[in-house]
């Protein structure tokens, strides 16, 4: 890794990974863990940022898309969005590296309504590795702003689920030959 290469964890939640998660993708999330810390610890131990994009909900918001479309899920404050697994001692004990953070993200894109690009632009960071969850909606239309703010793209297959296999397939084939993402 280099000092202009962010990894990206979206949404790697109870949520959305547990088998008791309000929107979960369960046991194909699940064996992400490994990876993703592995690779957590590799961009920490060469300098180069973790960050970790978290969806947050405040239920039946009646201006949220998303309140008709799925459960109420990624509530702040509650179980469902802390991280999953190893991911949160591994960012507990890291919350204060200087290159390591966490922000709240309301839509699908981690780059919809935050200030992820303006972040990576003043690191002069221009590749982002993602993983995270799920591979064919947060991590998809991540992966397709960030092709249209010129971003080199990473995606690692092994360090992202879908809800179903077919939309795991479709978003990986899609990235690579309609965004030109690199699959590792």
């Amino acid at each position: 890794m280099a000092a202009n290469e962010a990894l990206l964890i979206i949404d790697y939640t109870n949520d959305f990974v547990h088998d008791k998660g309000a929107l979960t993708c369960g046991g194909p999330g699940q064996v992400l863990e490994p990876a993703i810390i592995k690779l957590a610890n590799q961009f920490e131990a060469d300098g180069s940022w973790v960050i970790l994009p978290t969806d947050v909900h405040t239920p039946n918001d009646p201006y949220h898309p998303e309140t008709k479309l799925f459960p109420p899920h990624n509530v702040r404050g509650t179980w469902g969005r802390e991280f999953y697994g190893e991911l949160k001692p591994w960012f507990e004990t890291h919350q204060n590296d200087d290159k390591v953070y966490m922000y709240d993200k309301t839509r699908y894109s981690a780059f919809a309504g935050t200030d992820l690009d303006l972040r990576l632009r003043e690191r002069h960071v221009d590749t982002v590795h993602l993983v995270g969850v799920c591979t064919d909606i947060c991590v998809l239309h991540t992966a397709v702003d960030a092709y249209n703010l010129n971003y080199n793209i990473v995606v690692h297959k092994d360090g992202v689920a879908a809800l179903t296999p077919a939309g795991q397939e479709w978003a990986l084939g899609h990235f690579e030959h309609v965004l030109g993402a690199k699959i590792e």
